[in-house]
């Protein structure tokens, strides 16, 4: 029979992993935020002070870039709520554990996906029966 729990040695080691990643993704979240802020300023003030210079596929450009960056911050945003969840299960004890088969989610796979709840072969049956 499977480990049901990780040592309290190996959880300590686990948030600190998630914790050093919470801390690039925030610094990154902050980048991407400030260069966002940035292009738009920029864009913005060029458009007022010579509407008929911007080409409109320029215009298109700077518009899909835009919103590429919108939808980047969003995912970082959503994986730092998805780590902070696997943080909390960490506390409460649940970390690490499948929520379908409630075995013990091997080491490799919380390293790389420290916010999985299911272990992949829960996940793959999961994705053929729906």
């Amino acid at each position: 029979m499977a480990q049901k729990k990780y040592s309290k040695k190996k959880l300590a080691f686990f948030k600190k992993h998630i914790e050093a990643k919470l801390k690039n993704l925030t610094d990154d979240l902050d980048d991407s935020r400030g260069n966002l802020e940035s292009n738009i300023g920029g864009s913005a003030g060029l458009a007022q002070e010579s509407v008929y210079s911007v080409h409109m596929a320029d215009a298109g450009t700077d518009s899909y870039e835009r919103e590429k960056g919108y939808h980047l911050i969003n995912r970082k945003t959503d994986y730092i709520k998805a780590l902070t969840k696997a943080l909390e299960r960490i506390e409460d004890g649940t970390f690490g554990i499948c929520t379908i088969t409630g075995e013990l989610i091997p080491e490799e796979r919380m390293l790389e996906v420290p916010n999985a709840t299911k272990s992949v072969d829960a996940k793959e049956n999961e994705k053929l029966n729906l």
